[in-house]
């Protein structure tokens, strides 16, 4: 069904229309404490346009354009001579693959969620990370115009706020044509991990954000045990979470503190025991100085608002939604601070730091894990002939994962993408609209 019809590297485009050498090019830039915090993987996602779409050749020249403003994604990770990670700033290229698949959009795309497997719908995941593109992408296209761009992504290159930002870009090249000159985004990464004079760390680092979270081991599982599945919150049944809570709050507090709770019910836990979130912390505007928004690499930290499970399930909504802000808020300056100190002290001492990430197959009960994406500009990835009709992330393969993400199907809903035990899907299915606590 599916024929690849090309393959290429596509090397960043300059002003000039030529390949000449970008300001950074040429440059070893090494990883940040923050770049070395984040998942050592390729992270996959899928934007699906319905026809009319762009030709690929628009595709193709507004991606060049769009990666000579990033010009990290165009690069490679290397080993220093202390076997330490750098990016490589060498102009190689992102790389492209072109696929035709010989049946309608329509067929394989229903209500926003393909009906098969997508896992050929981006590029396959490299089994090594030195040496490889760190931008990697497919462009699907169907028989009847239609085109499902596949795209993976190195984490230690660029986070998900950077990437949102970096597809917005894009998706304007492709839009306004051989004209447009891509924004140069804020790639200062020294910058945004400056310690002090003498680095001095007042929190314990190494027990979370190298170890996921603390000492806490999580089983591992048949990853046919781990069930995906996909929840949307109507923007009516958002406000009537909102009215449940005294003070104001977000539309991601809010819908946590529900799922939080449904999630946990649904497990049906011992009262006694505890349960965490782990959140990820977006530390741009968190950090002082603030660092822009615009700035194009990893500055992410994690809260961990944790609670009895009897607390959980007896409190109020607005309880919980108070204890996730609580969590939230103690990733302040200080702490963003003490953890670049905490960085560079690691360095000093010849401490490698890995951060451990969470094997495919692993149960997170009591715990959950969360990202949301409800901040990305999805509308903005307009081609030319309209926004994204879906967003496809991949098979989530941890139990207790979720993402957030604004629903493609009504203005003002969310997404939520989540993988739960088997035993527990029914459960979570059958009260995840109840508002009856």
């Amino acid at each position: 069904m599916e024929i690849i019809t090309g393959s290429e590297m596509l090397r960043p485009a300059y002003v000039d229309g030529s390949a000449a050498p970008h300001r950074l090019s040429g440059e070893k830039v090494p990883l940040t404490v923050f770049d070395r915090a984040s998942l050592d993987i390729f992270v996959p996602s899928m934007l699906a346009y319905p026809a009319p779409a762009p030709s690929n050749d628009a595709l193709k020249d507004g991606l060049r354009r769009a990666v000579a403003a990033y010009p990290h994604l165009a690069g490679r990770l290397a080993l220093d001579g202390r076997g330490r990670r750098y990016i490589h700033v060498n102009d190689e290229g992102a790389l492209l693959i072109e696929a035709t698949v010989g049946v309608d959009l329509a067929e394989v795309l229903v209500d926003g969620r393909m009906v098969a497997s997508t896992d050929h719908l981006y590029p396959a995941i490299p089994e090594e990370n030195i040496g490889v593109a760190l931008l990697q992408i497919k462009l699907n296209r169907y028989k009847c115009g239609g085109l499902v761009i596949g795209i993976t992504s190195h984490h230690q290159a660029a986070d998900g706020h950077s990437m949102s930002t970096f597809f917005t870009v894009w998706a304007r090249a492709v839009r306004e044509g051989k004209g447009f000159v891509a924004p140069a985004p804020f790639l200062d990464r020294a910058a945004t991990a400056v310690p002090r004079s003498t680095p001095t760390p007042v929190f314990d680092h190494r027990s979370v954000e190298f170890t996921c979270g603390g000492s806490k081991s999580y089983a591992v599982v048949p990853m046919d045990r781990i069930k995906n599945l996909t929840v949307h919150f109507t923007a009516d049944f958002v406000a009537d979470l909102k009215a449940r809570v005294s003070a104001r709050c977000s539309t991601f507090q809010c819908l946590l503190a529900h799922v939080w709770k449904k999630t946990t019910a649904a497990r049906d836990l011992n009262p006694e025991e505890f349960t965490q979130v782990r959140v990820a912390v977006n530390c741009r505007g968190r950090a002082n100085p603030p660092v822009p928004m615009d700035f194009s690499g990893n500055m992410v930290l994690w809260a961990f608002p944790r609670l009895r499970v009897r607390d959980l399930l007896s409190w109020s909504l607005g309880a919980v939604v108070g204890a996730i802000r609580d969590a939230v808020a103690r990733i302040d300056d200080e702490y963003i601070q003490s953890f670049v100190d905490y960085g560079a002290v690691a360095d000093a001492d010849g401490e490698e730091l890995v951060a451990t990430a969470a094997d495919a197959g692993t149960m997170f009960c009591p715990d959950l894990e969360v990202d949301s994406w409800l901040g990305f500009k999805f509308h903005q990835i307009d081609l030319g002939t309209g926004p994204p009709s879906a967003f496809l992330p991949p098979d989530l393969p941890i139990e207790g994962l979720m993402i957030f993400v604004p629903s493609r199907n009504a203005k003002g809903g969310v997404d939520l993408f989540m993988a739960l035990a088997e035993e527990h899907v029914q459960a979570f299915q059958q009260i995840c609209y109840s508002l009856d606590y």
